[in-house]
């Protein structure tokens, strides 16, 4: 089975058993948490090393977590552990941060610009996007910033991007003067 498809069993379990004790928000505060500290890069390889045995694991996460977490993230953290499914979990991590977004009708757009954008821009954005989605959800938008793009700036939501960054159009236009039918015509004459 697939890592994105165990992650997402995992992940939407944790959710509706959140969802059933009302907990919530409560679990999405304990996964974001671990997610933070799972980007600690000996924390990452713990986690992830088949050769640490599982009951070493659950005593780290237990000594690490205890009192911190819910009592239904600690045991979720139990089971997965008992099962050898701990290397999963940065990525059901991810995935019920994503789950949880789905259920809250949260959507994410990422906006990576080529200089620094300012609020106003940023709200601009927000109540054309909402104008053009016809939907009545929660927008959040992440800022990034990558000079690299010369100029413009690139929008990623829905699994879809929107590119119209400099970058971009000088590719294109490099990619057209490589196929121009053309001047391999006059050359050849």
């Amino acid at each position: 089975m697939s890592v994105a498809k165990i992650a997402h069993r995992y992940a939407q379990s944790l959710l509706e058993l959140a969802l059933e004790q009302n907990k919530l928000e409560r679990i999405l505060e304990d996964v974001q948490s671990f997610q933070a500290a799972a980007k600690n890069r000996d924390f990452y390889l713990f986690i992830k090393s088949p050769i640490i045995p599982g009951a070493k694991k659950q005593t780290v996460v237990e000594q690490l977590f205890r009192g911190k977490y819910d009592e239904l993230t600690m045991l979720f953290l139990g089971i997965l552990i008992r099962k050898s499914r701990e290397m999963y979990l940065p990525e059901i991590a991810s995935e019920f941060i994503q789950e949880y977004k789905k259920h809250k009708h949260i959507t994410t757009v990422r906006l990576t610009a080529a200089a620094p954008v300012g609020e106003a821009t940023v709200e601009a954005l927000r109540k054309h996007l909402m104008s053009i989605m016809h939907v009545e959800e929660t927008l959040e938008i992440g800022v990034n910033v990558d000079p690299e793009l010369i100029g413009g700036f690139v929008l990623e939501f829905d699994n879809k991007v929107y590119d119209a960054s400099v970058k971009d159009k000088l590719s294109q236009l490099k990619k057209e003067f490589a196929d121009n039918l053309y001047i391999s015509q006059i050359i050849a004459r």
